[in-house]
């Protein structure tokens, strides 16, 4: 019988496949080679190791929101472009609910760089868009980050509703990927990096405090 050929993207898809059946704390190099029908040394042909290949898998599906079709659309305004990048990484993440929790817990492709839009690949595309719709650098950043940590803080519940253990974060490296191909991300990178998780708190919790006000308004 022939030997089955493996490329990279069969063996990342098959990790997504498994981690969403089984978890990632059951996820070795044996067992996904055990259910691919192969040696778990030929895996190693097309990722370095079991840290390498999860990170693989968590941009796999960072890169498949692309695909989702409600990023296929054009957006008429600032605020639709905002539902459909949220309602795209909302079903992602009910889809692939042990997948979503590494999106929090793998470093980031840069260490400014925010889960679950957590690719230079779609922080480019987040602030090009807005800057589109004609916003300033500095509120597209700041929307960026108001917006991942909206994201984040509802979708990490849901997910965690459905009972999905959260593994251990690792510690996040300073390797950065070339910004070459992502001008504004490469022209934007110092406000990216600024730390205002203070304010941001604040302004959060005072927009729910208006939420609620308003609520009982009604």
């Amino acid at each position: 019988m022939a030997r089955r050929r493996l490329s990279r993207s069969d063996v990342v898809q098959a990790a997504v496949a498994y981690i969403d059946e089984y978890g990632v704390r059951s996820l070795t190099m044996r067992r996904l080679g055990a259910a691919l029908d192969v040696e778990a040394m030929a895996l190693y042909r097309h990722v370095p190791g079991r840290d390498e290949l999860i990170s693989a898998a968590v941009s796999e599906l960072i890169d498949a929101l692309f695909d989702d079709d409600l990023m296929q659309r054009e957006p008429d305004s600032w605020e639709e472009y905002l539902q459909c990048v949220a309602n795209a990484t909302r079903r992602m993440a009910l889809t692939h609910p042990r997948m979503f929790p590494l999106m929090i817990t793998q470093p980031p492709e840069a260490p400014w760089l925010r889960p679950p839009l957590r690719s230079i690949r779609w922080v480019e595309h987040f602030l090009s868009s807005l800057k589109g719709f004609g916003f300033s650098d500095a509120a597209a950043v700041d929307a960026y980050k108001a917006f991942t940590s909206f994201l984040l803080g509802d979708l990490f519940l849901q997910v965690s509703a459905m009972g999905i253990d959260t593994p251990t974060a690792p510690e996040a490296g300073d390797a950065e990927e070339d910004l070459e191909d992502f001008a504004t991300v490469s022209r934007l990178r110092n406000l990216l990096a600024e730390d205002h998780s203070d304010r941001e708190f604040d302004d959060g919790l005072d927009d729910l405090i208006e939420r609620i006000r308003a609520s009982l308004d009604t």
